[in-house]
């Protein structure tokens, strides 16, 4: 354990790289906590969970079509010329929704799908600054794997920041409170030198931008399923809870999925792994659809809250061993667009898990709820063995190694200088 909180440690202590991981987190927090905050607000408001889950939703969409197309611009023109504009608009974007609730609803849907759309890329990044603060591939690896794993702590802390707003002010204070704090994340890693000085590699034009890289393609494919299966336990867990204990049920539920997350991505991080990625992608892949099977069985509470911290064990290291094979396969010049349509894919395979879990569960009941998402991990398997060619890296080696190669000593890397041609 000593060892392996040696790892980490010595990726925080790089420079810069503490203030970029809390800044992002903090950046993102609007985002994460935008569509319990929508419900909330909605419903103080008197309108309809109808209309609150429409409004969210909406949200979800225009985020998931925004953060690609700002990725690209990011690569482009730098990240502080985009990254704080976006952050600012999103949140004048919410503000006006809190101000104006949901009369008259055309701003208010106007207001909502402003703020998803101009949502910064800031996850996506974070993932590109992380070779020009590192100095070594195994740290990038590692930095990676603490990005998944601050993932869930942000998705866990997020909802109880909302609750307290909520508890102590109102949800229209939640919104603006939370938005007012992203666009503080957004200041704070868009004014540090990594950010300021960090430039694309020149690019090829090509209106496909990421997307022409097949390897990328084929990831993209892979976790479309993965985002499925993890959307479809919220909806069979919601229905295991109603047979079990309610809400309280359910709130366990979800945080023993965070906790095997948060463990599975410790432990992945916490040493250097052997062997090709795309190889440890498809074992991750596989051990994470095994994993979720247990959950047909649907025993008592206590043993149900075990299997569920079982589920959530190969999820951040899938997560954390993507961030690499992205960065292999991300055409050159494309690194942010690439790593946000990571996010965009995640998250609509997400949405489609909850969808299909929904008459699922209302046809076949818990049980085939919990089966969808072994399914789902089963068929985000079959893409990776059927597109295992297009995932392998020329040559045998990661980009960032071969960048360092170059010049091993050089602190800032030389994929994103506007000069280099290699």
């Amino acid at each position: 354990m000593a060892a392996a909180g040696a790892r980490y440690l010595e990726v925080l202590r790089a420079r810069h790289a503490a203030r970029l991981l809390v800044g992002t987190l903090v950046g993102r927090l609007p985002n994460a906590t935008a569509a319990l905050t929508i419900v909330l607000f909605v419903r103080a408001e008197g309108g309809s969970y109808s209309l609150a889950g429409a409004l969210a939703a909406a949200y979800g969409v225009a985020n998931a079509v925004g953060q690609p197309l700002l990725g690209r611009l990011v690569d482009l023109y730098g990240q502080p010329r985009v990254q704080l504009p976006a952050a600012v608009g999103a949140a004048l974007a919410m503000t006006v929704f809190a101000l104006t609730g949901t009369e008259p609803p055309a701003l208010a849907w106007t207001a909502v799908v402003a703020a998803g759309l101009l949502t910064p890329p800031l996850e996506g990044g974070l993932r590109a600054l992380w070779p020009s603060v590192l100095r070594r591939e195994e740290q990038v690896h590692t930095a990676y794997a603490m990005d998944a794993v601050a993932q869930e702590v942000m998705f866990t802390v997020g909802p109880l920041l909302v609750t307290c707003c909520v508890a102590l002010w109102s949800a229209r204070a939640a919104l603006v409170i939370l938005n007012v704090l992203g666009v503080l994340g957004a200041l704070s890693v868009v004014v540090s030198p990594p950010s300021r000085t960090w430039r694309s590699a020149p690019r090829e034009a090509h209106w496909l931008g990421a997307l022409r890289s097949p390897g990328l393609l084929a990831l993209l494919g892979a976790f479309l399923f993965v985002g499925t299966a993890l959307g479809s336990i919220t909806v069979a867990a919601v229905s295991y809870a109603d047979v079990h204990g309610g809400d309280a049920v359910y709130g366990a539920l979800m945080a023993a999925l965070g906790l095997g997350a948060l463990a599975g991505g410790a432990v992945y991080g916490a040493r250097q792994w052997a062997g090709a990625p795309e190889r440890r992608l498809r074992v991750l892949v596989g051990a994470l659809a095994v994993c979720y099977l247990p959950l047909m069985l649907r025993p008592g509470v206590p043993a149900m809250v075990l299997l569920t911290v079982v589920a959530g064990l190969f999820l951040a290291p899938c997560i954390a061993c993507a961030f690499v094979l992205v960065d292999r396969h991300a055409p050159r010049g494309t690194v942010t667009e690439a790593f946000s349509w990571l996010v965009t894919t995640f998250t609509v395979g997400s949405s489609a898990g909850t969808a299909v879990a929904g008459p699922v569960v209302q046809s076949g009941g818990t049980l085939g709820g919990f089966a969808v998402p072994g399914a789902a991990g089963a068929v985000s398997l079959l893409v990776l063995l059927a597109t295992g060619r297009l995932l392998r890296a020329p040559a045998g080696r990661s980009v960032i190694a071969a960048r360092q190669e170059n010049d091993p000593n050089r602190t800032v890397e030389p994929r994103f200088s506007p000069g280099d041609q290699a």
